[in-house]
């Protein structure tokens, strides 16, 4: 019998914590204050990522976005279950994909032994991953895809690698993950191969949140009404598969950690985007950081946008400490001066924003 009563408990608390889940992410979308974590769709370095999802759920943030990758996820729940351990808090964990060529779902590639010896090697400068080094080119696991080394090259020997996850493998491999939420990266024109990806998911018969939709201005050299026009297809779309929207409007992409100056092209994209957006929470992503919220209007939050993606500044911000864990040989979280030292960091960048509910 009290084996019997012992499992309907951790039933019970199990219920409970996903109800706690829903109802936060949820909360906060419907209030301003959600705020979401990107890890990297490119990024495979699993060692970190574990640390990294700990550190931001303890923070206080609403869902952690990760690759679409077996090892990567696996990594992110044992940083979310250590999470939920300390603190009864999980957020959602999400998967990004794309359903066609896109600047997140790439890596940097070149032969090192084509260098000249005498280069200043400005590539291993400019990278905010640590992902370049002198005997082995480019290391996968740590490359996210910024792109910021391929102009920084003087022998222009570095190029691009797509990394997407195929159509074909897309249903059993998100079976497989089961994720909370799903990211679909898209662009002008990709409506076809949109709907495409949305079969997939259906095949994949996981219960999602939400369904995330990426998309932005920067590259596809379209008007604010297109893309609106872009994203109300998608709405149909996901009207049609039974699919909640989230809207991701991406600004300028990966770039949050250049400066103060990116935040303005996220801010200006929801400024310009909402009045003519389809039904759904709009979130700020691609250049965000801490100057974002400052740009917003001071009118009040039930005019601004849902939240708020971090992924360069966020994962910058941290990465001394993650490199001075590696070097102790421990985890993040096995190192206490450490662990307090980026969660305070890690609470600065997020509190205001949920500070907003």
């Amino acid at each position: 019998m009290a084996t019997l009563e012992g499992a309907f408990e951790q039933l019970n608390l199990t219920v409970k914590a996903a109800l706690q889940r829903a109802d936060a992410g949820e909360l906060a979308l419907g209030n301003g204050s959600w705020v979401k974590l990107i890890c990297g769709a490119s990024n495979q370095d699993s060692a970190t990522i574990g640390d990294l999802c700990a550190l931001f759920a303890v923070a206080g943030v609403h869902c952690v976005d990760v690759a679409a990758d077996i090892a990567v996820v696996r990594a992110a729940r044992e940083g979310l279950d250590w999470a939920w351990e300390h603190t009864r808090r999980r957020p959602w964990l999400m998967v990004s994909v794309s359903d066609g060529n896109d600047a997140h779902f790439r890596k940097a590639v070149f032969d090192p032994g084509l260098c000249p010896p005498d280069c200043s090697r400005p590539c291993e400068r400019v990278c905010p991953a640590d992902a370049i080094r002198a005997a082995v080119g480019v290391d996968e696991q740590l490359c996210y895809g910024c792109g910021r080394c391929w102009p920084a090259c003087p022998s222009q020997l570095i190029q691009s690698m797509d990394r997407r996850v195929g159509l074909n493998d897309l249903a059993s491999l998100l079976h497989n993950l089961r994720p909370d939420a799903l990211e679909i990266h898209t662009a002008p024109g990709r409506l076809n191969a949109f709907q495409a990806t949305l079969e997939q998911v259906r095949l994949a018969n996981v219960p999602l949140r939400r369904l995330s939709v990426s998309c932005g201005l920067e590259g596809h050299h379209v008007t604010v009404e297109s893309l609106s026009k872009e994203l109300w297809q998608r709405h149909q779309a996901l009207r049609a598969f039974q699919q909640r929207p989230l809207w991701q409007l991406d600004g300028r992409p990966m770039s949050g950690d250049l400066g103060v100056g990116t935040a303005h092209a996220a801010v200006g994209l929801w400024q310009r985007l909402h009045p003519l957006a389809p039904p759904g929470p709009l979130q700020l992503a691609g250049g965000t950081n801490t100057a974002t919220l400052g740009l917003l209007p001071r009118e009040g939050r039930a005019i601004g946008p849902a939240g708020v993606a971090f992924g360069g500044v966020a994962r910058t911000l941290v990465q001394p400490f993650f490199q001075a864990a590696q070097d102790r040989g421990c985890r993040l979280r096995d190192w206490p001066d450490g662990w307090a030292q980026s969660l305070r960091a890690a609470r600065a960048l997020i509190a205001p924003w949920l500070r907003r509910s």
